[in-house]
């Protein structure tokens, strides 16, 4: 059974940073690209970035590059996201998702592993 564990989130103000993990399970995720997601209430689910698992190639949104940063860790089977200058409107419920690494990896319709998500809000 696969599980996306995701950990990490908080209350921060602006300007700080958190660090979000996903810790994977259930599969071998060599082929995979691992998203990240996020969900502000009242809008639509939006691409943060992804990481492919073999290789570590990254993509990024445009609204966080250059502050977020996406690293994994093969032995621990963890993704991490690194979030630096955060802004209110960073906040939202940010999920980390997995799918094959084929096609595009920044519709969420084409993930298959969702974790729970976790709660991410940056005071003004």
């Amino acid at each position: 059974q696969v599980q996306l564990v995701e950990s990490g989130g908080g209350l921060v103000q602006a300007g700080g940073s958190l660090r979000l993990s996903c810790a994977a399970s259930g599969r071998t995720f060599s082929n995979y690209a691992m998203g990240w997601f996020r969900q502000a209430p009242g809008k639509e689910r939006e691409f943060v970035g992804a990481i492919r698992w073999s290789g570590g190639s990254t993509y990024y949104a445009d609204s966080v590059k250059g502050r977020f940063t996406i690293s994994r860790d093969n032995a621990k089977r963890t993704v991490y996201l690194q979030m630096n200058s955060l802004k209110p409107e960073d906040t939202a419920v940010y999920y980390c998702a997995a799918k094959r690494f084929q096609g595009s990896i920044e519709l969420s319709a084409g993930y298959e592993y969702w974790g729970q998500g976790t709660q991410v809000t940056v005071s003004s």
